[in-house]
């Protein structure tokens, strides 16, 4: 399993987060899901062999929220400009 914390820009409210975790929470492969709406972060876990981590951005952006940056941590430096 892979965990990524992706940063998350226009959630802002209740609605917001069970939008996101309802449609990246379906996609098959995905394990958990969970929206900080605080931190403006989603944190998902999820099977690489069974779903991309593209697909998962694409389901976030599908549902009306924009994805920041890479996530950190995964395979490399933590900050996007250093890739």
């Amino acid at each position: 399993m892979k965990q990524v914390t992706l940063k998350v820009q226009g959630m802002s409210c209740g609605s917001c987060v069970n939008k996101i975790e309802g449609n990246v929470g379906k996609l098959s492969g995905v394990e958990s899901v969970k929206v900080l709406l605080s931190e403006g972060e989603v944190d998902v876990t999820f099977n690489g062999n069974t779903v991309d981590l593209s697909v998962i951005k694409g389901a976030i952006k599908d549902s009306g929220y924009e994805v920041m940056e890479e996530p950190a941590g995964e395979d490399g430096p933590g900050c996007s400009c250093c890739h």
